[in-house]
């Protein structure tokens, strides 16, 4: 089957009928040339900005983020909406952040922020204002049933999407999927939108470019102790095992640096003894080619079956890995990559998204 067939049958379907569709405007050029594709098809457009929470000591960007997507839909001639959601994003997804980090995992930030922001508070809001679908500036795409990848594989954002449930994608458009950046920044210039020039956001969904280090340190105790090598010698020191994932090779002090200069990859995590474990071979801790993970949280798109041919990222861009998958929560990855716990492992049948889950355990 030809997925992006049937996304292309999908937005050629859409404008022939006019909807009302609320779009999430950040006030960047993905989402300004996503409302505007979308006015351009007869739809009526309004622009949605939601305002999360920022701790006390960053910088305070909203303000400036809002009169942005302000500007975006007068220059639109849209209908602008604010929605508060601070106190949401802190509860449910900042705070299961920093709880995940505190028991020595790593989670990921930005698909819970999808989940219960984006494609949450906001369709809930857009609802109560009669609105058929909700958009955003994402690059993926979707016909309404299949969740594929973006047709620019350097700004695909579907590993982010996972926790979408089937039913929301019926309600559910990414207007900008099947272009390549420099397309949109050209539609943006095009239409005399000032966002065509900026700059992307980068770093954590809301929060922006912030160390996830000194984010944490803000909320978790330092407790300083000592890096170990494999081997059992002590080489340095570190501000605490909990502020550090697997394969990392930075943040922590190697005080005795020996003849070999080749970088230390953390390979273990010591909890109860706060020990951080490192060697110069990051696979050193996996001696298998192929790893057994169990999943939580799982969330299925699509049917996948036991002995297909598949693959899963353990990461936003990391490298496509063959899987196998055993049963609805338990896969096999070709990897002797260590598999960080609390990470979205994000599941694909070639450029269609199966579905994902929440690395739980290695079994």
């Amino acid at each position: 089957m030809c997925y992006y067939r049937a996304v292309k049958t999908f937005v050629k379907k859409t404008k022939k009928n006019k909807q009302t569709i609320f779009v999430g405007i950040s006030g960047g050029v993905d989402s300004s040339v996503a409302a505007y594709l979308l006015k351009k098809d007869g739809h009526d457009v309004h622009g949605i900005f939601v305002k999360t929470w920022s701790p006390e000591w960053l910088p305070c960007t909203w303000v400036s983020e809002k009169r942005d997507a302000m500007r975006v839909c007068a220059a639109l001639d849209i209908p602008f909406h604010f929605l508060d959601a601070e106190e949401l994003y802190k509860r449910e997804v900042a705070q299961y952040m920093i709880d995940e980090y505190k028991v020595g995992r790593t989670p990921n930030p930005d698909v819970l922020c999808n989940r219960v922001i984006k494609f949450g508070a906001m369709w809930d809001y857009a609802k109560t204002y009669g609105a058929d679908a909700i958009a955003t500036g994402h690059y993926a795409q979707t016909d309404g049933v299949l969740l594929s990848k973006a047709a620019d594989p350097a700004k695909d954002q579907s590993y982010f999407l996972w926790m979408l449930k089937q039913e929301e994608l019926s309600h559910v458009s990414f207007p900008i999927g099947h272009l390549q950046k420099k397309d949109v920044r050209a539609i943006a210039s095009s239409a005399n939108l000032f966002t065509a020039t900026k700059k992307d956001s980068q770093g954590i969904c809301f929060l922006g470019d912030v160390d996830m280090k000194d984010f944490l340190k803000h909320y978790i105790v330092q407790a300083p102790g000592i890096v170990v090598h494999e081997k059992g010698d002590t080489v340095g020191t570190h501000d605490g095992v909990l502020f550090y994932t697997l394969g990392e090779r930075h943040g922590f002090s190697i005080t005795e640096k020996g003849s070999d200069r080749r970088p230390y990859f953390v390979i273990r995590k010591d909890l109860e003894k706060n020990i951080l474990v490192v060697s110069h071979d990051k696979y050193n801790i996996v001696l298998t080619p192929s790893q057994t993970v169990k999943l939580r949280e799982v969330n299925w798109l699509q049917n996948g079956t036991s002995g297909g041919k598949y693959s899963a990222q353990i990461r936003y861009h990391g490298e496509f890995l063959p899987i196998n998958i055993v049963d609805g929560n338990t896969v096999e990855i070709e990897t002797n990559e260590m598999l960080p716990l609390g990470q979205s492992l994000v599941m694909y049948d070639e450029n269609v998204l199966l579905g994902g889950g929440i690395i739980d355990k290695l079994i």
